[in-house]
């Protein structure tokens, strides 16, 4: 049975080798950098596990802009204890537990924390093959996005929780 819990310390080893086997290296975030979201925000970082094994996590600070802008990337801060936007910043799921509804289960499970918290919107830039996928989950394209991280082209998703 799947489980979903809040990410510890521990797990760094096990979330940086799923984010470098599910996105290129320009795109992948560093370990200093998952290591600072692991510390700075527990509370929106959610791993998924099965029998002691890392499937996937979903992360991401809450800010007060209604989209991401790449300076998430390499600096954050402590989540305000209510209110703002819930960005998502990674979703990966281990290859080997793909295509098992799990990213799907992470977004639910970090959208019903949202919601508790009283977030606006939970928001997140995807490349155009990933629109459908988060369209079935609720959200709505906002056009392309800002972002240059990367270097490619990103879209806009939001999904309103008011």
């Amino acid at each position: 049975m799947v489980k979903f819990r809040n990410v510890k310390p521990e797990d760094l080893p096990e979330i940086l080798a799923v984010e470098t086997q599910c996105f290129s290296k320009a795109e992948a975030a560093t370990k200093e950098a998952l290591d600072k979201r692991i510390h700075t925000i527990p509370d929106s970082f959610y791993v998924a596990e099965e029998n002691g094994l890392l499937m996937g996590f979903v992360n991401g600070p809450v800010i007060g802009e209604a989209f991401i802008s790449d300076d998430l990337f390499k600096e954050i801060d402590a989540n305000p204890p209510t209110g703002g936007h819930q960005s998502i910043l990674g979703l990966a799921v281990s290859p080997d537990f793909q295509k098992r509804g799990i990213a799907s289960a992470l977004l639910a499970h970090l959208e019903k924390a949202a919601k508790l918290k009283m977030r606006e919107t939970i928001t997140l830039t995807c490349k155009e093959n990933l629109i459908s996928f988060y369209e079935k989950q609720g959200y709505l394209s906002a056009g392309i996005s800002n972002s240059l991280h990367g270097g490619v082209t990103w879209f806009n998703m939001v999904k309103k929780l008011k």
